[in-house]
């Protein structure tokens, strides 16, 4: 269609000179979307190279993000307090940077966000967001309406054309009520794919899979959680003898966590789930998102923003197989109210060839996510991530998800002390040796309250969020 075309044309034009983008025309293209997908059951070629966008392109892309990146950086010098000052004491022109001389500005970390708020504002605020809070002090974050209403229809429009979400589907939104932006953010798109929701937060697992097997109000298809809620719903299921024929889910939705495929192996077996989607996304950071292929990759979306893995101990950017930081800086015109810029994670990854074969291979990417750098385990058989364990852990014969654990390194080497009543401390030392990690283990029968302690996790984040529990 005509009209189609024009407001593809609009917002391809819109991506690559930086203006604001109309929310009006993106949620035209949604219901053109739903139109295709309803008189022919695919959304066609021309209307799925919206998905990927001009920077997808690497012949292009160099050009691009060196547009992006000044048209953000001029805007940020402009209009912050925070990043003003930033640039004039790294004495840099934010007019002249380049994705090559991005390391000339000190990266921004959530402790600069949490102590300056206020010099952060860039527009006008209209509803407030936290992070969790899970790894340290909550950081607060402003947005504007014009986010507020651009982003769900982003999303609608990319996931209807992925076949991500369908009309007519439901989701069952298990992640915390403090995440307010994310909740708010999931709620728009799927009604602006005519999809809806059922927002149930952190309750615990026994009444969220009582909500998954009510036929009452339409059962979920898709199932929205942290992994290591998603361990407990497994670990409920199973014991309340629950098989796939008791659900009507057909896709997984995971992120904030290490999700071990032995997990989504058991989520699979328990949920009949077809698809398992691990997605990367960090409040302080929206709308800038990554997935994760087949082959493990997290590809970070090149349209929204520009990421860097920064080496560990140096700051330089890291080589392909080097472990470092991810550093990500959102583009205007998608991020304006209180936007960062070259923020500095701390989650881990390894960086990769610029040259994949997955199936994603166009969009840039690195490992997945590794664990947080405060988190890293540095022992004599060398660096060792949370991952690693997690990993290992999971996949143990008799574990119950989630594993609870703590880790440290004594006299050089990783000692595990593991929360559990069936597993054995000689099958969790065999089991991280043959992964490379030199260590030692003590397995402990505790009572869940004393086991929370030993790592909080984001199952943790109950409604009442974290609190100190009576002794």
């Amino acid at each position: 269609m005509l009209e189609t075309a024009v407001r593809q044309v609009r917002v391809a034009i819109a991506m690559i000179t930086g203006r604001p983008l109309s929310v009006r025309n993106v949620r035209r293209l949604v219901d053109d979307a739903l139109a295709t997908l309803d008189e022919f059951g695919e959304p066609g070629a021309d209307v799925d190279q919206l998905v990927d966008g001009p920077f997808a392109d690497p012949d292009d892309r160099l050009d691009l993000q060196t547009r992006a990146i000044q048209r953000t950086a001029r805007r940020l010098a402009d209009r912050s307090v925070f990043y003003r000052e930033r640039f004039e004491r790294a004495g840099v022109d934010p007019g002249e940077l380049t994705p090559a001389t991005m390391p000339r500005v000190p990266v921004t970390v959530k402790a600069d966000l949490v102590s300056r708020q206020r010099d952060f504002l860039c527009g006008r605020p209209q509803i407030i967001t936290q992070t969790t809070g899970t790894t340290g002090r909550p950081g607060q974050v402003w947005l504007s309406r014009y986010e507020v209403e651009l982003w769900p229809a982003l999303i609608a429009l990319s996931m209807l054309l992925r076949g991500e979400v369908r009309p007519g589907d439901c989701m069952q939104i298990n992640i915390s009520s403090r995440a307010t932006a994310a909740v708010q953010e999931d709620i728009d798109m799927l009604r602006l794919a005519n999809a809806s929701s059922r927002v149930v937060g952190q309750v615990p697992p026994d009444e969220s899979l009582d909500h998954l097997l009510d036929p009452g109000a339409g059962r979920p298809t898709i199932l929205n959680g942290y992994p290591s809620y998603i361990g407990e719903l497994v670990t409920a299921a199973r014991r309340r003898g629950l098989s796939p024929a008791d659900f009507d889910l057909r896709a997984l939705y995971v992120g904030g966590e290490v999700f071990s495929p032995a997990l989504a192996e058991a989520s699979r077996a328990t949920f009949g789930v077809e698809r398992i989607n691990d997605t990367y996304g960090v409040t302080e950071l929206l709308p800038v998102g990554g997935r994760t292929c087949g082959q493990r990759h997290l590809h970070l979306d090149p349209n929204m923003g520009f990421a860097e893995v920064l080496a560990l101990g140096t700051g330089e950017p890291a080589a392909p197989g080097e472990l470092g930081t991810l550093a990500v800086t959102p583009y205007f015109p998608y991020r304006e109210c209180m936007p960062v810029f070259r923020y500095d994670t701390r989650d881990v990854v390894r960086a990769l060839p610029d040259e994949l074969d997955c199936e994603l291979a166009a969009v840039p990417a690195v490992s997945e996510i590794l664990g947080k750098e405060s988190r890293l385990l540095r022992a004599c058989s060398g660096v060792h991530t949370p991952r690693e364990v997690v990993e290992v852990l999971d996949g143990l014969p008799g574990a119950e998800w989630p594993v609870r654990h703590r880790t440290e390194v004594r006299d050089g080497r990783v000692h595990v002390t593991v929360a559990s009543g069936r597993l054995r401390e000689r099958d969790v030392v065999d089991a991280l040796a043959a992964r490379g990690v030199a260590a030692t283990a003590e397995v402990v029968d505790l009572d869940p309250r004393a086991a929370r302690r030993l790592c909080p996790l984001r199952c943790d984040l109950r409604e009442k969020t974290f609190v100190r529990e009576a002794s």
